[in-house]
């Protein structure tokens, strides 16, 4: 089939080369440029699309490019990940088989923005990615056309998540043309318009990874997992250094204590961990970045007498 790839993202680039080694023919690329996580850029796309002779637009307004994304004759479907602007319907319309949209959020729970950051800082077992139609200026709502899960934990970090996308958004994309072509009103779930089955996720911001001590263990070691790498990570303040924690885990000790939050209660000079008292139970923190040094922990907190803020 002829395809448009319309979007950002090392997942969608992926997914081009991916279908066409499946036999299908990429015939436009519309884009914008790229966010700081993002290890494709618009200028990857360029040159794509020059290699494998497909138009190429980079634009947030799509909405208003409807003459040109017609010179381009017949498209069967449009792909789409992580666009800037909501697609307007006419847009939509123009493909004969509709636009698929690659989302991480088990819909119609987890709509919007940042849904695998959230639902590791929600303390979610798992984390849906769907395939599913777009409709015109909705958000996530239109109807699925496939699904999968991947299982997390405490322990499962936002790089980890975006791994596993990277490589299976492709496979669901192909599956999910393969059905539509041989039967194009097919759909997996009509999603629920019911809003107590709806949770909005609104977008994150760096200033949304300072660390409160006051917090449990578990919060403080959730939200450092869903801002590492490939975002800019959870902070807090050593004295007047801005500290970085990537790496982090919970501890359990049968020690009792008096402490305020943010104490830090051991220096381990074996491995260099340190372990640091939060409102409620302890964490260790295993790796740290300071200015452009990423280092163990000892090498920055040298200190139980200077509290973590």
């Amino acid at each position: 089939m002829n395809i448009a790839i319309i979007g950002r993202t090392e997942a969608l680039y992926t997914t081009a080369n991916y279908l066409m080694k499946n036999g299908h023919c990429i015939k436009l690329i519309v884009t914008d440029k790229e966010a700081l996580e993002y290890s494709k850029t618009a200028e990857d796309f360029r040159l794509f699309s020059r290699k494998i002779g497909a138009g190429y637009l980079c634009t947030s307004r799509i909405n208003f490019k409807k003459h040109f994304i017609g010179r381009f004759g017949k498209i069967d479907i449009g792909i789409s990940i992580n666009y800037t602007r909501a697609i307007s319907q006419d847009i939509i319309d123009m493909f004969p088989l509709g636009i698929l949209n690659a989302h991480a959020g088990d819909l119609p729970r987890y709509r919007g923005n940042a849904c695998p950051n959230w639902a590791i800082i929600n303390g979610e077992k798992e984390i849906g990615l769907c395939i599913h139609k777009m409709v015109g200026k909705g958000i996530d709502s239109g109807d699925i056309v496939a699904r999968e899960y991947l299982k997390i934990s405490i322990k499962t970090k936002i790089g980890y998540v975006y791994d596993w996308l990277i490589g299976k958004i492709p496979i669901l994309f192909l599956k999910s043309i393969n059905k539509l072509r041989s039967n194009p009103v097919y759909f997996l779930e009509k999603q629920s318009s019911d809003s107590r089955r709806i949770l909005r996720c609104y977008p994150r911001i760096s200033e949304d990874s300072k660390i409160y001590w006051a917090k449990s263990n578990v919060e403080i070691v959730r939200l450092i997992n869903a801002s590492s790498k490939p975002f800019s990570g959870a902070y807090c303040f050593y004295g007047r250094r801005k500290i970085i924690i990537w790496d982090a885990e919970l501890c359990h000790d049968k020690e009792r204590y008096c402490a305020v939050p943010g104490q830090v209660s051991c220096i381990n000079g074996e491995n260099g961990s340190v372990v640091v008292i939060t409102g409620k139970g302890k964490m260790r923190i295993k790796e740290i970045g300071c200015g452009n040094l990423r280092c163990l922990p000892e090498k920055i907190i040298k200190s139980i007498r200077i509290r973590l803020e």
